[in-house]
């Protein structure tokens, strides 16, 4: 029995389902054969992704190989009341709603994995942690799981290393498919469609402040060049930050950048990034947005501190008044900006990720009770295949080595 805002909803929804699933080939064709091969069959899958088109039709293609599908979303602003709603008609559980109290997303989260799932997809770690604490008692059936995004490899990676993980997990993020794409490509777009949106403020000329150049803060700091920021970063890797300088970035520290930007993006999976003294020395109108999974990385307590007055300005925009008049702006409430102020990613971008955690939890179902607790790589062989089915959808041409070629490199020369 789904728990969601408005059923009514549902032909908008199970429209934006439709629409995506036209842009997703690969997805699609793992829905084709899902419905053939059957693998989940009598397993049960609970998903914890951003609820919106593209996670639905993920959903609807588990179930198409025969699992019974319980989803919530991983983070209550990004949800989208229509998408579940249109779930909900197709016959799926949903456990959610846009805008939920903390109370509220936990106890979706909760009622999502109450039906003890054999398999998980999570999105930023907040189902294993509940399963190795609170909901204990709902793991008892479970085979492994699988991890969406950056923040949700450090939590497993630290459990790892203190030997409490309880159950084998694949870090679908750390996949060429994965973060070649969905971080870079994916993440610079959408990025830039929710500020530039949000705000109706031009982007060419001004000058960008990225926090953190990984994959995702590189997209987001490629784009804003090409539509002629420019763009400062930050780092405290010095291999990114020597990446990002060779690459034509200034490279500063954020005590110099906070008096330079114009916008400021942070998207490292870290806390206060940005914090009191950097808000102090900003500009008038400065606008702040995260692209990180966790609304931490610039201090919100800091600069409510700061602030004389508070005021929504737009949708979305919360401009934080400062006692000597100067404004600072706050999109999406310091969240995911791309998803809570925009759509998420690209639907072709996605049809990679979301390939991804298909034929993982395949790899779970026909492997996984083999599998010991630890975080293991998505097998190289899905990642590849994937790839090639992407290259196929797009009609792109690929060389192929000869077995001369073959033998030459794989030879020691001598």
């Amino acid at each position: 029995m789904s728990v969601i805002k408005d059923p009514s909803l549902a032909p908008m929804g199970i429209k934006k389902i439709e629409w995506v699933k036209e842009f997703m080939p690969v997805l699609a064709q793992i829905e084709e054969r899902f419905k053939i091969e059957k693998p989940f069959e009598g397993l049960k899958i609970a998903v914890s992704v951003h609820l919106e088109a593209k996670t639905a039709y993920l959903g609807l293609v588990l179930r198409s190989g025969g699992a019974d599908v319980a989803v919530t979303g991983s983070n209550s602003l990004s949800t989208k009341d229509d998408i579940c709603a249109g779930l909900d008609a197709l016959g799926m559980n949903v456990y959610a709603w846009h805008g939920a109290t903390q109370e509220e997303y936990f106890e979706h989260l909760k009622q999502t994995l109450s039906f003890k799932p054999d398999i998980i997809i999570d999105d930023g770690g907040d189902f294993v942690s509940l399963l190795h604490g609170e909901c204990k008692e709902y793991a008892a059936n479970l085979i492994g799981g699988s991890e969406e995004t950056t923040t949700g490899i450090h939590r497993l990676r630290a459990r790892v290393k203190e030997g409490s993980l309880k159950f084998p997990m694949i870090a679908v993020n750390d996949a060429n498919c994965k973060y070649l794409f969905d971080n870079v490509h994916g993440t610079g777009q959408s990025t830039w469609d929710a500020i530039m949106y949000t705000t109706n403020v031009m982007l060419t000329g001004k000058v960008l402040v990225v926090a953190g150049y990984g994959w995702c803060g590189s997209g987001i700091a490629q784009r804003a060049r090409g539509l002629g920021a420019r763009v400062i970063v930050t780092e405290v890797n010095p291999f990114r930050a020597l990446e990002a300088s060779m690459q034509g970035f200034e490279v500063m520290t954020m005590d110099e950048a906070a008096k330079e930007g114009d916008f400021f993006v942070t998207v490292t999976g870290c806390k206060d990034v940005i914090v009191k003294r950097h808000f102090e020395v900003m500009k008038h109108n400065a606008i702040v947005a995260n692209s990180g999974h966790f609304d931490i990385e610039f201090s919100k307590p800091d600069l409510r501190e700061l602030a004389v007055s508070i005021e929504e300005r737009r949708p979305f925009i919360e401009g934080y008044k400062l006692a000597d008049g100067r404004i600072i702006n706050v999109l999406a409430d310091g969240r995911l900006v791309n998803i809570v102020a925009g759509n998420g990613h690209p639907a072709d971008v996605m049809d990679l990720s979301f390939a991804l955690q298909a034929m993982s939890a395949r790899h779970l179902a026909l492997n996984g009770k083999n599998m010991s607790p630890d975080l293991y790589n998505v097998p190289k062989e899905i990642d590849y295949d994937i790839a090639i089915m992407k290259i196929k959808a797009m009609g792109l041409g690929l060389d192929k080595l000869t077995a001369e070629q073959e033998a030459y490199i794989n030879s020691t020369g001598e």
